[in-house]
């Protein structure tokens, strides 16, 4: 829209605007505005008794420069952010402001994690699904995890830490749907290998007291589009317990998830290694895989120890090929 070319517009050398009156120069509702406010941090510079908002010159430029944007196609989060970027190079230096709140800082990503980010941050659960669906249908499993769906959880969690508990909800919603989306996927992988005899899965466990299974959750999901057969036991699993399964599968690999240190235990990742089945003379173990950042600096001998998603997929994928 032509910045102050009608007559009937307030110059910008005039007072500060009402939220009405801007909303008529602009074209939008005021709900529009105070949405936009609310969002994207693009509020007005002065307020007047009674918390009456005035938009000032400054402010009205900004808006404008948004409605250019949003009306090329430009997403609105998008928008905001050009045009709060634009309006901060061309102040001082020492009257420029930080980041648009509720901005997440995501860097340089695919654009698919700005628009996942977005929605996330209004809480539309219809639209993350959607998006993380899509990511997941076009790139697969791998790409949509290391390239999507980590980075976009990576500024969650970095906007929530730096903002108290504003954002724990967030991280929640996507964190949720991110499983949904890895779940979902798995199933659609098509039927994996029945399990017999001669055919050993891939057993998959977080260790007694770690509780973040969305790594493991990719990885599961991973080797399901390979077909391979997984057994998926998922967060905090008793070394009883999974000792027990153990013995029970005769599992190719046994895949070990520690997010932190404090989890990490080398004794149940030295005992499943040990562990034996079949007959005399071609008694058979498991290749046990230390997936995870909390076995950082750890020695298991023998353990394979995969770095990212990819590298663990070819790791348990070779192993489990090996053995068959």
């Amino acid at each position: 829209m032509p910045a102050g070319g009608d007559a009937a517009y307030p110059s910008a050398a005039e007072v500060p605007l009402t939220t009405g009156a801007l909303a008529r120069r602009l074209g939008v509702a005021p709900t529009t505005l105070r949405s936009w406010e609310r969002r994207y941090g693009i509020g007005p510079a002065v307020r007047a008794e009674g918390r009456h908002r005035r938009w000032t010159p400054r402010d009205v430029a900004l808006l404008e420069e948004m409605c250019r944007l949003t009306s090329s196609g430009v997403p609105p989060a998008e928008a905001a952010k050009a045009a709060a970027d634009r309006r901060a190079e061309s102040m001082p230096a020492r009257s420029r402001k930080s980041r648009a709140p509720g901005a997440l800082p995501l860097g340089d990503v695919r654009q698919e994690c700005r628009g996942l980010a977005r929605a996330a941050v209004r809480l539309d659960a219809p639209a993350v699904e959607r998006q993380l669906a899509d990511a997941v249908g076009q790139y697969g499993t791998v790409v949509a995890w290391q390239e999507v769906m980590v980075p976009t959880l990576h500024a969650v969690g970095r906007k929530w830490a730096s903002s108290g508990d504003r954002y724990v909800e967030v991280e929640h919603l996507l964190s949720w749907h991110v499983s949904t989306a890895l779940r979902r996927r798995t199933s659609l992988s098509g039927p994996q290998v029945d399990v017999s005899p001669v055919i050993s899965p891939v057993v998959l466990a977080c260790v007694p007291g770690e509780q973040h299974t969305l790594p493991i959750e990719a990885l599961n999901a991973a080797l399901g589009e390979l077909g391979l057969p997984t057994r998926m036991f998922g967060a905090a699993v008793p070394a009883e317990a999974l000792t027990a399964a153990v013995r029970r599968l005769g599992p190719a690999a046994v895949v070990l998830w520690a997010q932190a240190r404090s989890t990490a235990s080398p004794a149940l990742a030295r005992h499943l290694a040990d562990l034996h089945w079949g007959v005399k003379g071609a008694r058979r173990r498991p290749s046990v895989v230390l997936a995870g950042p909390g076995w950082s600096g750890t020695s298991v001998r023998g353990a394979l120890r995969p770095t990212t998603l990819a590298d663990a997929v070819g790791i348990v994928s070779g192993t489990y090929a090996e053995r068959h």
